[in-house]
């Protein structure tokens, strides 16, 4: 399962780092579109929509994707990108923290049409705004890949103490602790050798940002979880071999990035 999860991330990760790199603004935009429909068509499912109203779902997911993208040149456009990454913020500072905590199993519909498009949308927007700034884009992601990682081998190594039995049972504190460690080095490497001469005035800013990404990511993994054990499911999906579907391989940047992206906008708007 080890060697299919690297081949798979071997294939798909220089066609994502390509795109970022060399395609105009617009088309990244577009480029990641069948990722954000295939992560709908997933919640839909988990949802238990039938499968009429999948395709409705993702339907509408787009009209609202497409909307937000052709706005993208208004005057208004900051405020609005703000007011999305600020709902964003909230579900994943407050409600998901009390969802898990409370362990709420409604699956109403309207509920969960809400709740997809507040995973997938703002995430979306996330990638298309921070292309200005691939590499900090690629920092920010690796926040969660790194932490991802850690905990994988640090969990299967030491892992005794369970994190959330009742939700994750596979994932422990030993796990997190290695990950935490892990971020901490990351974020140190990341910032001396590449970001610390060109933002020297954000250094403490930028650590308490990961401070709050690190455990962040950790909830979104967590809350993906609870709806696919909700959903009596494993995965999300097939679509990634050895990573099951798309909302198990972004789940934890749905609720980091476009936080990630309210703060850097406020940040380096005041620099």
């Amino acid at each position: 399962m080890l060697l299919t999860r690297i081949l798979t991330v071997a294939i798909l990760l220089p066609f994502f780092v390509g795109g970022l790199f060399y395609l105009p603004g617009g088309w990244w935009a577009i480029a990641l579109m069948p990722l954000v429909l295939a992560g709908a068509w997933e919640w839909a499912n988990l949802s238990g929509f039938s499968s009429g109203n999948r395709w409705i779902y993702c339907l509408l997911l787009l009209i609202s994707a497409l909307a937000i993208l052709v706005t993208g040149n208004e005057p208004l456009s900051p405020i609005l990108d703000g007011a999305i990454f600020a709902v964003s913020a909230v579900f994943w500072l407050v409600i998901a923290p009390l969802w898990l905590k409370m362990g709420w199993k409604s699956r109403t519909p309207i509920l969960m049409i809400v709740t997809g498009w507040i995973l997938l949308v703002p995430t979306w927007l996330a990638l298309v705004r921070l292309q200005e700034r691939p590499w900090l884009l690629l920092a920010l992601m690796g926040i969660v890949w790194v932490a991802d990682s850690a905990a994988y081998f640090a969990g299967h190594r030491w892992g005794r103490r369970k994190l959330a039995p009742t939700v994750s049972p596979g994932k422990t504190w030993e796990g997190a602790a290695g990950a935490a460690v892990a971020v901490a080095v990351y974020h140190g490497l990341i910032w001396n050798f590449g970001f610390s001469q060109h933002m020297p005035n954000l250094a403490i800013p930028a650590a308490v940002l990961v401070a709050v990404l690190f455990p962040l990511s950790i909830i979104g993994d967590l809350f993906e979880s609870w709806i696919k054990r909700q959903a009596g499911v494993k995965d999300s999906g097939r679509l990634l071999p050895g990573h099951g579907g798309v909302l198990d391989r972004i789940d934890a940047l749905t609720s980091t990035l476009p936080l990630a992206a309210l703060v850097l906008a406020c940040l380096l708007q005041r620099g």
